[in-house]
């Protein structure tokens, strides 16, 4: 079971397998082999190999960070959790906006082992994109009134950006998981997402895991980009 860190402590990084065939993802571990211990399995990856994505992880002796974002009625949800879970995954994402009774469902088939996290907003999102969505108040305010509510329904784990870290940890306190993406070391290209923050920024936040893709999958040398971010992270 998932209750921390890695690393004495400290956030532990998760790599984003965001490749396009298990072939390539292979690639990129094999090249991370011995410092890598956590990837994530997103959509584009799943939708292209299925659970031998899952498998090849594991295979290289690392967890898995299964990242579909489920967001269904909850009895759908509730047995994609349960089929998660009998992969052996070790985190997988809920949207939260899918309600109490969704989030409750997907908890109770989770088991011991598999721990979900609840998606809060998403980090390519920002204030012009909630309002066009119909969501009024801030983007904090949506973050946690959405963890609030899957807290309470048995939500142990959350995705958000860098800037609701203080917010979560001031609501929830010292035991969820929170587990940030969009981290970008400082002076690298942010992509599509518009919340980001460097890796000493996410540790000094509280974060509990960092989801570090693109800085490191398109480095000229992944292990190298790796360590460094490793390096800012333990301080």
């Amino acid at each position: 079971m998932i209750h921390g860190t890695g690393g004495g402590g400290k956030a532990e990084i998760i790599v984003a397998l965001d490749e396009p065939s298990l072939d390539d993802a292979r690639r990129l571990m094999d090249r991370l082999a011995g410092r890598a211990k956590f990837y994530k399995v997103g959509l584009q990856l799943f939708t292209a190999a299925g659970s031998a994505a899952v498998e090849e992880v594991k295979r290289h002796g690392a967890r898995v960070f299964l990242d579909l974002k489920l967001h269904d009625i909850p009895n759908t949800v509730g047995s994609a959790v349960r089929s998660a879970r009998d992969l052996g995954v070790d985190l997988c994402t809920i949207h939260l906006s899918g309600g109490p009774e969704m989030c409750a469902a997907a908890v109770s088939e989770a088991g011991d082992e598999l721990r979900i996290l609840g998606v809060t907003v998403l980090t390519s999102s920002n204030q012009a994109t909630l309002e066009e969505c119909g969501v009024h108040g801030s983007v904090g305010e949506q973050v946690v009134r959405l963890a609030k509510m899957g807290y309470a329904a048995g939500v142990r784990g959350f995705v958000a950006s860098a800037l609701e870290l203080p917010l979560l940890r001031a609501e929830l306190g010292k035991d969820p998981l929170l587990v940030i993406p969009g981290v970008r070391p400082a002076g690298t290209e942010v992509g599509d997402q518009k919340r980001t923050a460097t890796p000493a920024e996410v540790v000094r936040g509280g974060a509990t895991h960092l989801v570090v893709g693109r800085p490191i999958s398109r480095a000229g040398n992944p292990a190298e980009a790796f360590d460094g971010i490793l390096r800012e992270i333990l301080g």
